[in-house]
């Protein structure tokens, strides 16, 4: 479904991703993890191609990302970042309409797909009673669900969200979390996502990916990856690992 092969990007002298292969199957959800400036959200980007590897090569759905059309791509991913300040003057309505737009031809008008698509995105997302609202009048995780029906509204097959959560209280980014969940198990959609809380991660995620300094360091199950050696090396805490059937979560007990 979505494979990279060798990654490598130069951000600068100090940081670079460096050697990133990774293949994420269909239907799973994938939660990136790891410390500040640990290149998360720049392997999302790599992926998304909003910048580019200096080497190495990311393949979407069996082609070559690097030689597809941006419409192409945006057909089958779509890309949430960790911040969306643009269209705040938009209604709920019209910012989902923008999801469309990779499927038109030319300037031609929506068709009568077009809408029932967009009426589906608010639906599942559960907006249409917030359809002639505008953006800036929503709670934080309103607004976030609106970004996410625009981007549903694409028909991706694999949606990337940079931190969802971010900025929500603890109600709305459970919330958000349980939608995208529910995207996962009704439409069979494949997750990557980056995520600060390592406990959520690890309770709505298949497959945990831990970097750190531009590299994968744990790549498994939460059952397999949060282990007191993980925190220790990577996040230099001490920490209490909490296991029952196949859920895992930790408690931080100091600092190494």
């Amino acid at each position: 479904m979505l494979l990279t092969k060798d990654i490598y990007f130069e951000q600068s002298e100090s940081f670079r991703i460096d050697d990133i292969s990774l293949d994420i199957p269909k239907g799973e959800i994938v939660s990136l993890v790891g410390p500040n400036g640990s290149g998360k959200s720049t392997l999302l980007r790599l992926i998304s191609r909003l910048i580019k590897p200096g080497k190495g090569e990311i393949v979407l759905d069996g082609q070559m990302i690097s030689a597809m059309k941006s419409k192409d791509i945006a057909k089958k991913l779509a890309m949430l970042p960790q911040v969306q300040e643009k269209q705040s003057d938009l209604t709920v309505y019209e910012l989902i309409e923008f999801g469309r737009y990779p499927h038109q031809r030319s300037q031609r008008k929506f068709t009568k797909e077009d809408e029932d698509i967009i009426q589906w995105a608010m639906d599942v997302t559960h907006l249409h009673a917030y359809r002639n609202r505008m953006l800036h009048s929503l709670s934080g995780g309103e607004r976030q669900r609106a970004w996410i029906a625009l981007a549903l509204a694409q028909r991706p097959k694999i949606l990337l969200l940079d931190e969802p959560t971010t900025f929500l209280d603890i109600a709305h980014q459970l919330d958000v979390m349980e939608l995208v969940q529910e995207l996962n198990k009704e439409l069979n959609m494949t997750v990557l996502m980056v995520l600060h809380d390592i406990n959520q991660a690890a309770r709505y995620s298949n497959r945990l990916i831990v970097m750190k300094d531009g590299g994968i360091c744990y790549d498994g199950t939460p059952r397999q990856v949060l282990t007191r050696d993980m925190f220790q090396s990577v996040f230099h805490i001490d920490a209490k690992i909490h296991k029952a059937d196949d859920a895992a979560y930790y408690t931080p007990l100091k600092l190494r």
